[in-house]
């Protein structure tokens, strides 16, 4: 089994709630050489491909080849599965993204914690702290540092926050866009 960088795990984790996968924009801070290791090194693991840029939807470009063209990258299959998500899943999920406006995220491990903590805010009426706590064994700081780290920042998941006059702050993951 290959070893990833938690960087490369990002970068795919991204790219599998993005629209045809797509690896671009990188995370903030990863440019220059460090990008280009981090990228070079998943394509010849094969878990990130070079493809021409579709520049009428404007597809970020990973690098210009001249006379108005450019590459992207994207996750691959393999690179999916790299990283314990099926890309069969994937590609049905993408279609009833686009059917249905959702936040889906496809874990091959659905019983873990925070594949828990995602349902929970996936759902219409959200959840609290104290909900989440409850349910999950988790002290409060725990579940904000949930919230802002892995969810936010790791994932790219957009948690939102509503004061509900009967339940107090009730947290719930937004659609994109």
């Amino acid at each position: 089994m290959t070893k990833l960088t938690d960087t490369q795990i990002l970068i795919l984790t991204r790219a599998s709630v993005r629209p045809g996968n797509l690896a671009l924009p990188l995370p903030k801070g990863l440019h220059g050489a460090s990008a280009k290791m981090a990228i070079g090194r998943m394509a010849k693991l094969g878990f990130i491909e070079e493809v021409e840029a579709n520049l009428r939807r404007n597809e970020p470009l990973w690098r210009e080849t001249g006379d108005g063209h450019g590459t992207t990258l994207i996750a691959t299959d393999a690179g999916l599965d790299a990283i314990g998500i099926d890309p069969v899943l994937v590609g049905t999920m993408a279609g009833l993204r686009d059917a249905k406006p959702e936040v889906i995220v496809a874990v091959k491990r659905p019983g873990t914690k925070q594949a828990q903590l995602i349902a929970m805010l996936q759902r219409p009426e959200g959840a609290t702290i104290a909900e989440i706590a409850g349910k999950l064994e988790w002290r409060s700081h725990s579940i904000r540092g949930a919230i802002s780290g892995s969810l936010k920042k790791k994932l790219g998941l957009r948690v939102i926050a509503e004061e509900c006059p009967a339940r107090g702050r009730v947290y719930k993951i937004c659609p994109a866009g």
